[in-house]
């Protein structure tokens, strides 16, 4: 099954991947990976995702945690975390596959209300299995129905249920049905999480936030971290710092103006945080970057 899975990913990646390896599917919330040699260090703020690793291997790291990813194994996220992420195994002979699903806040909430009641655990955001049977099934079905593109409206409703509907019942399943429930802490600190996406480069109160989230402050600060494995703070210099750095990778933004642009105050504190979070201060790390861009041209 998983050879044929396997199969169908490559299929639609040959035919429909950027030249970023990321073939975007219409189907929604479903995406194929690939990659023909080791990447860089990628920084990302991840929402609730699970990623079917098919060929080669991935490392994933989220604060001191880390995790690697090989054919067969599952990566599920089930909050907003930030993370680095590199492909660790892939050539031109054997590429890096995978498929990434969202997970579907609504969908899941849906199943959860047929399912047995929660308990209020804490897990961790991030989380390794191998792959079940019953969700790489669905998620064959899911792929032959972009090679009938006519079945895709009729059908993909229901896989996408099924194949949830398997991740939920799962190992991991407890921590994906936090996602559906409205007044689980997941939820509500994920309403706090989509307002400092939304306002990352603004001062926000833990007050503020705490009242989004509809906590109070201590009890806000202490599932947030319990969610994210990190504070408020933590997360928001984490989000400004991944931002600055995609700016002025992506847009040739310099160090000074992307520092402000973010909501830094002072170049002299962005550069020793960036420094911190990416192991070289701004115009250094973008010097590396542009010199692995040429020796890759």
């Amino acid at each position: 099954m998983a050879d044929t899975l396997l199969n169908a990913v490559r299929r639609y990646s040959e035919a429909h991947a950027d030249n970023t390896g990321v073939g975007r599917t219409p189907i929604p919330g479903l995406t194929t990976i690939c990659a023909t040699r080791r990447t860089e260090l990628n920084y990302a703020i991840q929402k609730p995702l699970a990623c079917l690793v098919l060929q080669g291997a991935k490392h994933v790291a989220i604060g001191k945690q880390s995790y690697d990813f090989c054919a067969g194994d599952s990566l599920i996220i089930t909050a907003d975390v930030p993370t680095a992420s590199q492909i660790t195994k892939a050539d031109a002979g054997a590429p890096y596959f995978s498929l990434v699903l969202d997970l579907d806040a609504a969908l899941i909430a849906d199943l959860t209300a047929e399912m047995t009641s929660l308990d209020d655990t804490a897990y961790p955001p991030v989380a390794q299995e191998q792959t079940d049977a019953e969700v790489a099934d669905s998620a064959l079905r899911l792929m032959r129905l972009l090679e009938r593109p006519a079945s895709i409206p009729l059908l993909q409703a229901p896989l996408l249920r099924e194949i949830h509907f398997w991740l939920l019942t799962g190992r991991h399943g407890a921590a994906i049905r936090r996602l559906g429930s409205p007044n689980s802490h997941v939820r509500r600190v994920a309403r706090a999480i989509a307002l400092l996406r939304a306002e990352y480069n603004r001062r926000l109160s833990i007050e503020q936030l705490a009242e989004v989230a509809g906590m109070s402050p201590s009890s806000f600060h202490q599932k947030f971290r319990a969610v994210t494995s990190l504070t408020p703070l933590q997360f928001q210099k984490q989000l400004r710092l991944i931002e600055a750095r995609r700016l002025m990778l992506a847009e040739g933004m310099n160090a000074s103006n992307a520092a402000f642009e973010v909501g830094y105050e002072s170049v002299h504190q962005f550069t020793r945080e960036y420094g911190r979070m990416f192991g070289l201060p701004p115009v250094r790390d973008m010097r590396a970057a542009s010199g692995r861009m040429n020796a890759m041209a």
